[in-house]
Parts: structure tokens; sequence; C-alpha cells
């Protein structure tokens, strides 16, 4: 059976949002056939039941990207014309804790996708990835006094202990964070996640260079929304917010509250992976993907704490290793090639949040 998209990780948070819009931006047009294949992992699924997020007409395949035998059979019957490959262990602070599962999942996971599509002699007309902002690490900073570009090394546990936090330049002096994008920043992850999710794009990049596959890399900065697992307590610092907040607790705020980051909301997502997989490149394509806007971790935590008068949020020191200091992108590319802007604040992608985590039960309304 030929079907237009398959979504690997397709029942995910990101997965079922995607499938949601690609059925509803063709409806007029014509019928989009979808598969998705997903092992409902029970980190992200309390229970083996399909999502009621997954729309009905995509096909779910329970399965793992890393089981040979499940993709023979997968391939016997499904010829995907385009491939999204979502499918990923995520977490920057659980990748040091289980480096194996990441690696065989990230890694391993796509090798073994790949290598099926050899057996089965189906080239897809088009493979899509989503990436991560976390390819990067601590990113590219500039010397405030003569415009120097740097790329730090990584934040060691002895400096974060100490409370020496803020990025530096070579000679101590204060350093200036510059956007993510990726023909200006060199690759330099500080997690194994981040890693793992470099070696998928390697691992693409070979495969389809040698065999003409075009294929789009989105490195997506942190995203959020309506969907998102309330009860994954790896990924998702937004919506553990919201729980913090509603319980009428202090937001424990990480560092000295200055970490930076760039919130995107899933809509703005799905619309840029819509426009990727619409938009067929000529060998590999990587773009940037995130709202372009900065917010602190701590003016975050003070947005989300006033929808619920909450507390004033708490700056504990605490810290996670593996965490970067600044990670927000330039989304001029974005515009450019897909003609895409964020549309949705963070103001408002945090109501429609706070309304589906009330309507879900997941907080008291």
């Amino acid at each position: 059976m030929n079907v237009d998209v398959l979504i690997t990780g397709g029942a995910g948070f990101i997965g079922c949002a995607l499938a949601t819009h690609l059925l509803g931006d063709h409806a007029q047009a014509r019928s989009m056939s979808i598969a998705a294949v997903d092992n409902l992992h029970p980190q992200v699924h309390l229970g083996s039941a399909r999502p009621a997020a997954l729309p009905d007409a995509v096909a779910l395949h329970v399965m793992d990207v890393r089981d040979r035998a499940a993709w023979d059979s997968l391939l016997a019957t499904v010829r995907p014309r385009v491939i999204v490959h979502l499918a990923a262990e995520t977490g920057t602070a659980q990748s040091f804790d289980f480096p194996v599962s990441h690696t065989d999942t990230n890694v391993n996971g796509t090798a073994q996708m790949l290598e099926a599509l050899n057996r089965a002699k189906h080239i897809p007309e088009h493979i899509v990835l989503t990436s991560s902002r976390a390819v990067y690490g601590e990113g590219a900073w500039q010397d405030a006094s003569d415009g120097t570009v740097f790329q730090p090394a990584n934040r060691s546990r002895r400096q974060l202990e100490a409370g020496q936090f803020a990025i530096l330049t070579p000679t101590g002096s204060a350093a200036l964070p510059l956007r993510h994008r990726h023909d200006r920043v060199q690759p330099k992850p500080t997690s194994i996640y981040g890693a793992t999710k470099l070696a998928q794009e390697h691992l693409l990049a070979a495969w389809c260079g040698a065999l003409d596959v075009p294929l789009s890399i989105l490195r997506l900065q942190n995203v959020y929304g309506v969907g998102q697992s309330p009860h994954n307590p790896y990924t998702g610092i937004i919506g553990l917010f919201h729980r913090v907040a509603a319980a009428g607790a202090a937001i424990d705020v990480y560092e000295d509250g200055e970490i930076g980051r760039d919130f995107i909301y899933i809509d703005d997502v799905v619309r840029a992976l819509g426009a990727a997989i619409a938009r067929m490149p000529a060998g590999t394509s990587t773009i940037d993907v995130g709202s372009g806007e900065a917010m602190t971790i701590h003016r975050a935590a003070i947005e989300i704490a006033a929808l619920y008068n909450a507390p004033s949020p708490a700056i504990s020191g605490a810290f996670r290793f593996g965490d970067v200091r600044w990670a927000v992108s330039d989304s001029t590319e974005l515009k450019a090639q897909f003609g895409l802007s964020a549309l949705v604040s963070f103001a408002e992608g945090n109501r429609h949040l706070s309304a589906w985590l009330k309507q879900t039960g997941v907080i008291a309304s």
C-alpha cells in the first residue's frame, strides 16, 4: 500500500499535531494517506491505547524503530512517499542517566530504518528529520569588547557548583550570545541527547546523499503546547511550570534565572513541518525552527505564575548538567525559505495550554 507520509514517533506530541495539521490542510484538495509507527512508550503514554489526539484516518502501527523484523513487516505493505522521522528518546538530563537507550533508539533506530529501506528496495522521495537545538550545545558567543566570535567549552560541573553560570570570553570578559543558525554556528553538543540527534543528521545525510534522496533537517527550539505529555518528567518545562503554579507553589527557577530559551508553540512547529514536507529540497536542507524571541526562564516562570496567582518564582541556583546557557534561533531563514513566522505568542500559547490542562483534569479548574 502506497502512503503519502509515514511518521515515526507518530503517536507522540508532535506526531499527532502534525497528522492533524496535514489532514486538515489537505481536506479540501485531496485525501492524504498517513501512517504512523510508535512504540507507545509508557513515559509518554499512560496506557497502550491509541492516543485520542491521533486522527482516526491515520493508520497506527505499534512497533519499535529498533526492531529489524518489525520494519521488514511494515515495509512489506507500507510504501511511504515521504518519511517524517520524529521517533527519539528525549530529555537532556535523562540522556546522562540512560545513554544506552538514547543511543539505541536515536542512532540505531535510525540505522535500522535505513537498512530496512535497503532490504525492501524502497527509496522514499523525501525524508524530513526533526532534529534539535541541542546539537549546538552552548552555541556561538561574541566578545562584547571587540566583537570576536567564539564557541565556548562546555560549562563544567565545578563551575556550575560554584555558581559560575554566565558564559565568559577566553580572557574572562563579558560575552553576548548569538542566535542559532546552522550555517553560522557549528554543532557542539553538551548532552548525550544532543550528540545522538547530531548523529541522526549525519546518518541520514550520508544515506540520502548516496541515494539522491532529498533530506530536510529541522532543528527545533523548545516546543511546548496543547498535547504535550503532562506525565513525562523529562520534557516540557513549560508544562511543569503550569502544574507547579496551579498547585499554589513557587516555581523553582534554576541557575540565576537568566537561562535564555526560544519557546515555540506546537502549531507553529507543525506549520514548519508541513512546509518542509511540501517543499522538496535539492540535496540536504537545514532550517532552524523557533520563534526567534528570547525568553529567560525566570521571565517565563513569572508569566506562568501570574496565570494562577501563584507565589513569585524562587531562583534556587540549582542546575542540570548538560543544560546550555542560551539557545535562541535566527528565524530569518525560516521566513525566507518557507515564508513562515511564529504566529502564537508566548502569552497566547500559555493561555491555550492552561485551558487544556484544566479541561483534561491535569490541573484543577
